[in-house]
Formats: C-alpha cells, sequence, structure tokens
C-alpha cells in the first residue's frame, strides 16, 4: 500500500507529509513494471518538492515478499533498496498478515521480528516510530495484542486508521491515543486496489480530474488542517494514478489557494495533530458489532455477547448493594466477576480503567458459552453522576438498560459522611456533618473534596438529564431506594419486568426481614439468611435539625426539577420527594 499527503495547519499555514510505497503481494504481473514505477516514484518525489517543502514518501514493506516477483520485478525491489535512504519506511506485518488474526502476543511478536531482521538486513531505517497495520486490522476496533507487540518490537508510538469512529462520512473521522500509540485518521483519495488505469477509472477520468480541481480530494485537503491518505503498489504502476493524482493535486492547490504545503516525519505529526486537537486525546469505544467492517476486523475469539445487557448506576449510598444481591437471586441473572481493587464494582466507565479498552472490559464478564444465564450486569455506583460515564456506555452498550436509585438526598449525603468516618477518613473524622456541607470557598481542598462527594450526587435531575441524552427513557429506570429497603418484593418485580427477564422469580418466597438487621435477607434454606456484610446498614446518630434544614434548602430547586422531570416520564414522585416538595409550599 503506498500513503500518500499529510498536510497539516497552523493557522493560515498547511503542514503536513505524505506516506508511501508498501510492498504487497509482489504477484499480480502486468499490473507495473516496477524498476521504471519505483524510479517514477523518486522522480516525483523530487517535483513534489517543489509545491510541498520537505516532502517525503514514506515506505511500508512486508519483507516476506522480497524478491518473489518476476525478474523485473526483483530488479524493482533493489532500485528501491539502492535508494533506501531517500525515502522514510514503516513497518507492515512480515507476510501482510492481518493482526487481529493472532490470538496471542508471541505469534504477533514472531512476525514483527521476522519483519525487523529484514529491515536491518537491508539497511532500511526503523526508527520512525509509525506503523501502519494490514486493512486497518487491529488498531480499531482496537487488538490490544498489536498495540503490545508493536510497542515491543518496532518501539511504535503513532499510527493510522480510517476506521475511527468509523469508515463513513470520511468528515467524522478523529484520532486517539491508546497504550501510549498515538493514532491519526487517514482519509480518502479516490484510489483503491483495483484502481489502476486512467481511462478506466470509476465514472470516467473526468469524474478523478473533478475530484482533484475542486471536488472532494482537493475539499478534504482544504477543510482539514492534517490530512492522511494512503494509496496502494497498484496505483503507481502502468498509469501511475497515485502520482498523476497527487502531483496535480499539489498543481491546482498552489495555483488556486494560499495554503502553504509541509510535509512533518509521522512522529512530529501526531504531536502537532494533538495540539490542534486535544479534544480527541481520549477515545470513545464504540460496540463492534454495531459496524460490519469492524466486525470483520475484530478477533473471532471475541464476542459481544461478553458485555452486559444492563447496568445499575447508583448512586452511591442510596441501595446499590442491596439491589445487585437480589438481582443475583434471580436464576437467569449473574454479574460481572470481582475486582481485586473495588469488589464487586468494574468502574470502568469513569476512571482510568477506560483508557484499558474493551478488551480488558470484557475480561471482567463470563464467555456466554460458559453461563446458564442470559442477563449480565454490572453495577459501578460512582457511574450515576459521572460526566462522562453516559456517553462512553452508550457508545459500547446502546441497547443496555439503565438502573438508578434515588433516597432522600439529604440522608444519601449524610450517609456518605458516616460511611468515611467508619472508614477512618480523617477528614470525616475532624469536622461534623454541617461543617462539611456547609464549607465555602477557600476552605482546605480535602475538607472541599469530601463536601463534593456528599452533596453533588444528590443533583439527580442533574445527572439523569445526562443520562437521557444518551440513553431513551424507556431503557431507564429510576427505583425509590426507601421502597427497595421498606418493600424489596414489590421492587423486584418490577425490576423484572423492566428487563425482560424470565422465567419470572418469585422473591417473596426468597427474601425475609431480619429485625436484628434492620433490613431484608436472603432466606436459605433450613431458615438460615444471608444477609449485607457489616458494612451495610449500620446504625448512625440522627442527623442534626441545622444540618437538615441547611440541605433542605440546598436541594429545594434540585428536587422540584426531579418532580418535573418524572412527570415528563410519567413515572410516580417517590415519597421522600413528596414530602420534600411540600416543605417549599
Amino acid at each position: 500500500m503506498l500513503e500518500c499527503p499529510r498536510f497539516t495547519a497552523v493557522g493560515a499555514v498547511n503542514v503536513g507529509g505524505w506516506t508511501g510505497f508498501a510492498k504487497e503481494g509482489l504477484r499480480n504481473e502486468g499490473i507495473r513494471k516496477l524498476p521504471a514505477a519505483a524510479q517514477a516514484l523518486l522522480e516525483t518525489q523530487k517535483q513534489l518538492r517543489s509545491y510541498i517543502s520537505n516532502f517525503t514518501f514514506n515506505l511500508g514493506f512486508s519483507g516476506k515478499f522480497y524478491h518473489t516477483g518476476t525478474v523485473e520485478e526483483d530488479e524493482g525491489d533493489d532500485l528501491l533498496l539502492k535508494y533506501v535512504d531517500e525515502f522514510w519506511w514503516f513497518p507492515h506485518m512480515w507476510s501482510h498478515m492481518q493482526p487481529h488474526l493472532f490470538h496471542n502476543e508471541s505469534s504477533l511478536l514472531e512476525q514483527m521480528v521476522l519483519n525487523k531482521e529484514f529491515a536491518l538486513e537491508h539497511n532500511i531505517p526503523v526508527d520512525m516510530g509509525y506503523a501502519v497495520a494490514p486493512h486497518h486490522s487491529g488498531v480499531y476496533p482496537v487488538h490490544l495484542q498489536l498495540y503490545e507487540a508493536w510497542r515491543r518490537v518496532w518501539n511504535i508510538r503513532v499510527t493510522s486508521t480510517e476506521e475511527y469512529p468509523h469508515l463513513k462520512p470520511a468528515r467524522y473521522r478523529k484520532g486517539f491515543i491508546h497504550n501510549n500509540i498515538m493514532v491519526l485518521p487517514r482519509q480518502t483519495c479516490g484510489l483503491f486496489t483495483h484502481t489502476i488505469y486512467y481511462k478506466e477509472y470509476p465514472g470516467g477520468p473526468k469524474e478523478l480530474d473533478k475530484s482533484i480541481r475542486g471536488g472532494e480530494l482537493f475539499l478534504t485537503v482544504l477543510l482539514n488542517p492534517i490530512s492522511i491518505f494512503m494509496t496502494h503498489l497498484s496505483n503507481y504502476g502502468n498509469d501511475r494514478l497515485g502520482l498523476y493524482t497527487f502531483v496535480h493535486l499539489a498543481s491546482f492547490l498552489r495555483s488556486w489557494t494560499n495554503l502553504k504545503l509541509h510535509t512533518l516525519p509521522p512522529l512530529q505529526l501526531a504531536h502537532k495533530y494533538f495540539q490542534l486537537f486535544p479534544e480527541q486525546r481520549n477515545p470513545l469505544w464504540q460496540n463492534p458489532c454495531d459496524d460490519k467492517r469492524h466486525k470483520d476486523i475484530w478477533s473471532k475469539e471475541k464476542t459481544c455477547d461478553r458485555l452486559p445487557k444492563f447496568m445499575v448506576v447508583g448512586p452511591q449510598k442510596t441501595g446499590t448493594t442491596a439491589l445487585y444481591l437480589f438481582l443475583l437471586m434471580h436464576p437467569s441473572i449473574s454479574s460481572n466477576f470481582p475486582s481485586p481493587k473495588t469488589f464487586e464494582e468494574v468502574q470502568f466507565f469513569n476512571t482510568n480503567n477506560y483508557h484499558k479498552g474493551i478488551d480488558w472490559y470484557m475480561e471482567f464478564f463470563p464467555v456466554p458459552s460458559n453461563v446458564s444465564t442470559d442477563f449480565m450486569f454490572e453495577k459501578s455506583a460512582n457511574y450515576f453522576p459521572s460526566e462522562e460515564t453516559p456517553q462512553r456506555a452508550a457508545a459500547l452498550l446502546p441497547k443496555a438498560k439503565i438502573i438508578t436509585l434515588l433516597i432522600n438526598p439529604s440522608d444519601r449525603a449524610y450517609s456518605w459522611y458516616q460511611h468515611q468516618r467508619a472508614h477512618e477518613d480523617r477528614t470525616a473524622l475532624q469536622f461534623t456533618f454541617y461543617e462539611v456541607i456547609s464549607a465555602r470557598k477557600g476552605a482546605p481542598a480535602e475538607l472541599r473534596s469530601l463536601q463534593s462527594r456528599c452533596l453533588i450526587p444528590g443533583l439527580y435531575a442533574t445527572h439523569l438529564d445526562r443520562w437521557l441524552m444518551y440513553y431513551p427513557a424507556n431503557q431507564v429506570m429510576i427505583i425509590d431506594g426507601h421502597q427497595l429497603r421498606s418493600d424489596p418484593t414489590a421492587v423486584m418485580d418490577e425490576v423484572q419486568k423492566f428487563l425482560g427477564v424470565i422465567p419470572h422469580f418469585n422473591y417473596s418466597q426468597t427474601l425475609t426481614f431480619d429485625p436484628q438487621k434492620g433490613f431484608w435477607c436472603q432466606l436459605l434454606e433450613g431458615g438460615k439468611t444471608k444477609c449485607l456484610g457489616k458494612s451495610k446498614g449500620r446504625k448512625y446518630p440522627s442527623m442534626d435539625p441545622e444540618a437538615r434544614a441547611y440541605l433542605s434548602r440546598y436541594y429545594r430547586e434540585h428536587n422540584v426539577e426531579l418532580s418535573k422531570l418524572l412527570h415528563r416520564l410519567g413515572q410516580p414522585l417517590p415519597s421522600w420527594l413528596r414530602e420534600e416538595l411540600q416543605k417549599v409550599r
């Protein structure tokens, strides 16, 4: 494959670079005459430097195909290597295999080492830090083994793809950074593997010229401060459409615009790109099974059935752990494996765990063939107030159902404060609850942090609005946490209807109230019970009236907004919310 130009802009100045020649299967006799094509490549590079400062082709190589063609094609190989220092180079796979087909890292390492040995034997520079995966395989959707092998063998720091977030429309393509490898967006130049002859260009030669002279290709360069194109070896044989296209494009741009074109090596180009678009550094993982192209370049060993069908998103201290245990009683429901750091919670969407990728996430769920349950879920109570989580979750799990529990936000804030005291948080032990919630600007940072953890999750309407931006209302269930505590059987019946889980499970036969604990527990054989741990259901001193009055005022407008939201959704108001609204009157 041949990569073509990169252009980048700072203000009115465009900066960029072309990338070039990738040897992929030299057996297509009649498509190219390599010695002449190689010579033309070198001559065109010199010509293009009059239009684009520092212009250099970046040539890719798959060493297995070296000297496997006709005598003439082998001479073309040697001619390229004779001028090895005139170009920039990047590695493909040794045999041009798709990386996602290699399910273990050691196999990928072997392929890359073979290609590196070939490069060293033929004095091909291997220090550019750039690589291209055949057919975009493994770059996106991410195949973690590829990223790890790239770093270990080649010290790759930059790659590119057309697939993020999707192939079409091209104007939406973006970059991202994963595992410290910068992924740049590639654009489309209209030349594909089968595009060989000028007269046989799809739609006729006029379509190619139209694209160059004010059409799609011209606009791509004009509107993208950085453009990366990749073309194929076949485009540089016979009619040499690759050279024709980009020489004429550069000439047209110089004649009709004030753009100044410049080439940067891949690593510098990537740093420039993310200086221009810092918001793109963080990826947004899509569901690979929602795009046929993505599914085709995703490992066959992976399945979207390993992703959860619903999530309990919190907030903390509203009864999420009790709901979690009640759900696990159902024979058709299973949860993620526990995390060594966060116990039953994965905390993927709201932490740096998100940057580990969806392979890491799916490892927390059983392979469907190994479990008899149909409904997998996860519970991470910090998801609810997280600003990033709804968008991230909806991108990966657009069909998932979302369950949240709400209790009086004043009680939730107090419960979190007492939770922190029980865990010997120094700030919670040092300050009274009222001092925490009423702290003003200028208070110590640790006090303000505790205040935020107490108060912010209780802004229910704000957080629900954010979730409803990304999920339709019929996929969101809002549970009254006080009702779950007082009448869990009725709540769990509604949860089963919402999820559509079958068979129906009779919770009245498996739940019993434990007067000593003060909450409902699982009833086991022989009349024994299984209850929440000692950390749950603690008895706290009553909240002092001054703090409760302060919180009623603090949450007043937010509770009014919550009532309006629930009315819009056609949902009844929880008893605690009706009581708080009475205070407003």
